[in-house]
């Protein structure tokens, strides 16, 4: 029978290992010293060289060759024992399929023997972060103390998994996914060991595809290679199921063209051939990827021909990359949408027409700068609906005394109005809100155009418009302005440092007042409604305007 070739390939010396410089240096030094410790913990990406590192190590800690720099030699008889699989103090134990406390206690039953072959007995325990919880509590003791003679090497690919106790037992190694270049180049080597008819660029797209697992990658080619054919790269796409780099550049001019009609037709046009639609939806999100790399200036981290690197500078140079990068999520986010049958098209359709509305939203100015250049004119503007309001005759009936107390007194909070967008307000309305008298306070100012500053808001951010709707008074005290609320669970949620900065940043730029905003609770949340000094009224006036009344006239 053939022999697989991730199997045929697997590394056996250090030299072999390829992505990992770093592990790779520290286990060589650590064995040629003597120094190898009782517990090692693996973690990374499948296919990234774990378990081969393990019984390289295996092999080392037991090669009998006298340098010990040269460990493993691959000429001792531990050595050749191992690489043939019938070295017996080399126990590799699959966490999968031996979860159990039981599995853990017949281990702790056998560790004590001494090795029988070698010098060390070395337990390669696989996917460790399948076993059970009492299985790890078993295991505990023993990995924390084993015999002289023992020693794990724990190997996962989900290192949240393993319990605290166990992690701190053992000398982590982090295992990275491979460059693509290395990818490429190890296929490189294996197709012309193999004596295969290749292409470089078919190497390539199996390389990308792998995405830093190099036995995935070579077991990608294994199954191209199987069709006796020579590895091109239109068979390397009919095979992974990916389309040719046309469709996805058809694509994307037609979104630079905003022609909605050919980025579908293109999307058909590349499932319709065989093209898997979440192999397609990668290659999009891949190639946006590159053409935002080329804009930024990265162009040398882009793996492309000259001629490919050539036309992303192209549509780098149409695309804005706010645009570009709004198109990247979106189709990323298409991706995890593939997941229907019935209508595999359908994200990529929905995911195009959205790209072209994200298209139409980012050439309009934000909403915040619109308001903030309306202009301002210097005339009267009608006082707030929620103040209460007198007729002349009530006027003229005020003396200058009353007058002058009531403007030493602090005036009370204003009770904030509905939330309406400024869009949604008569034309007349609005231009009698955006005109302010001279001599009006600021805090008027923000009264009268507090509408229009939640408005704004609310571009920004539609929840803090929500909370501001039910802020129940508005007090300017020097630079702070205090927000009333009427509970402290709505006074909690507003007084975050965002809501306060998005609120800070509408009235700066309507009203161009540069103020600290807070929260507070306001006890008596009627109290914005008397306006109206109340040591003029009777005992039963003032309790009707502490529970909400209004004067309407006054005889």
């Amino acid at each position: 029978m053939t022999q697989a070739y991730y199997r045929k390939w697997r590394p056996s010396v250090w030299d072999e290992i390829i992505g990992q410089e770093a592990i790779v240096h520290t286990l060589r030094n650590a064995v040629a010293q003597d120094k190898q410790v009782h517990a090692y913990l693996f973690s990374g990406p499948r296919g990234t060289g774990k378990t081969s590192t393990a019984r390289i190590l295996a092999k080392a800690v037991n090669c009998t060759q006298p340098d010990r720099a040269a460990h493993p030699c691959e000429q001792c008889e531990n050595c050749k024992s191992i690489n043939a699989g019938r070295f017996l103090d080399l126990i590799e134990i699959d966490a999968a399929s031996n979860t159990s406390v039981d599995d853990v206690r017949d281990l702790r039953e056998k560790i004590n023997f001494a090795p029988s072959q070698g010098r060390f007995k070395v337990y390669i325990i696989d996917e460790v972060h399948m076993l059970s919880t009492a299985a790890f509590n078993a295991l505990l003791k023993t990995l924390e103390e084993p015999p002289a003679h023992a020693i794990f090497i724990l190997a996962t690919t989900e290192i949240h998994k393993i319990p605290a106790t166990v992690l701190s037992r053992c000398q982590r190694y982090e295992f990275r996914q491979i460059p693509l270049n290395h990818i490429t180049a190890q296929l490189k080597s294996i197709a012309e060991s193999e004596k295969l008819d290749f292409e470089m660029d078919a190497l390539t797209m199996i390389a990308r595809q792998a995405t830093g697992s190099m036995r995935d990658a070579i077991s990608l080619m294994d199954q191209i290679a199987s069709t006796g054919d020579k590895i091109t790269l239109a068979l390397t796409e009919e095979v992974l199921g990916t389309t040719s780099n046309e469709k996805v550049i058809q694509l994307v001019e037609a979104l630079i063209k905003k022609a909605a009609d050919q980025a579908v037709s293109a999307i058909h046009a590349a499932l319709d051939s065989g093209t898997d639609g979440r192999q397609f939806s990668n290659q999009i999100v891949d190639y946006l990827r590159a053409v935002m790399l080329v804009k930024i200036g990265n162009s040398k981290d882009v793996e492309a021909t000259q001629e490919m690197k050539q036309t992303m500078q192209t549509h780098s140079d149409s695309v804005p990359i706010e645009k570009l990068t709004a198109w990247i999520r979106i189709f990323n986010q298409a991706l995890h949408n593939l997941s229907s049958r019935w209508q595999p098209s359908l994200a990529l359709e929905l995911a195009v027409v959205e790209c072209l509305e994200e298209s139409v939203a980012t050439t309009q100015k934000p909403a915040i700068e619109q308001a903030a250049a309306i202009p301002s004119a210097p005339k009267s503007t009608p006082k707030p609906a929620s103040q209460p309001v007198m007729d002349k005759k009530s006027e003229n009936q005020t003396s200058p005394s009353i007058e002058r107390s009531q403007e030493k007194e602090e005036k009370p909070a204003t009770v904030v109005e509905e939330s309406v967008k400024p869009e949604e307000m008569p034309k007349k309305e609005q231009q009698e809100s955006n005109i302010i008298q001279p001599g009006d306070s600021s805090e008027e100012m923000i009264r009268n155009r507090w509408r229009e500053v939640r408005a704004l808001v609310r571009q920004e951010k539609p929840h803090t418009e929500a909370l501001l709707n039910s802020c129940r008074s508005i007090h300017l005290d020097g630079k702070k302005l205090k927000l009333g609320f009427e509970s402290d669970l709505l006074k909690t949620k507003m007084d975050t440092e965002a809501n306060r900065d998005i609120t800070r940043k509408a009235i700066h730029d309507l009203l161009h007042l540069d103020l600290q905003v807070e929260c507070e609770v306001v006890k008596n949340k009627n109290n914005n409604h008397s306006n109206q000094p109340t040591g003029q009224h009777g005992n039963l006036v003032n309790t009707a305007l502490s529970l909400g009344g209004e004067i309407i006239d006054k005889e």
